[in-house]
């Protein structure tokens, strides 16, 4: 999944709570347990979402609310703001890793079906 990609619950299957428990994107965290699980504040996990590294969805009362999905990229670009990386860039940063581990999944894909050219080997 892209870090940009909104997860949407669906209605077509009920879960129970021990599948929400194991579903690393369903929205289970409000904003300020969040920012305590993260050891940061409210006001950082909003920059990244105008940065759009990360959408939270919303509760029925509007309220944000992240997966663990979302919270791992968050712990990332935490780690680099307090290495010193503009939290803008971090969230560049994040976005490119994402899409450049995407991009070798998919030519991982490809090889495996027999499209592309194999990787070099040593000799």
């Amino acid at each position: 999944m892209c870090v940009t990609e909104e997860v949407h619950v669906t209605a077509e299957k009920p879960r129970s709570s021990a599948d929400r428990l194991d579903d690393d994107d369903y929205p289970a965290y409000t904003m300020g347990r969040a920012a305590a699980m993260l050891g940061t504040t409210p006001g950082f996990l909003r920059a990244i979402g105008e940065h759009r590294l990360i959408t939270p969805l919303r509760s029925e009362g509007g309220h944000r609310r992240y997966s663990r999905y979302q919270l791992r990229i968050a712990a990332r670009a935490r780690e680099l703001v307090d290495q010193g990386t503009p939290i803008d860039a971090a969230c560049r940063i994040i976005i490119l890793e994402d899409q450049l581990e995407e991009a070798r999944r998919i030519n991982e894909e490809m090889r495996r079906a027999g499209h592309g050219p194999r990787p070099e080997t040593e000799t």
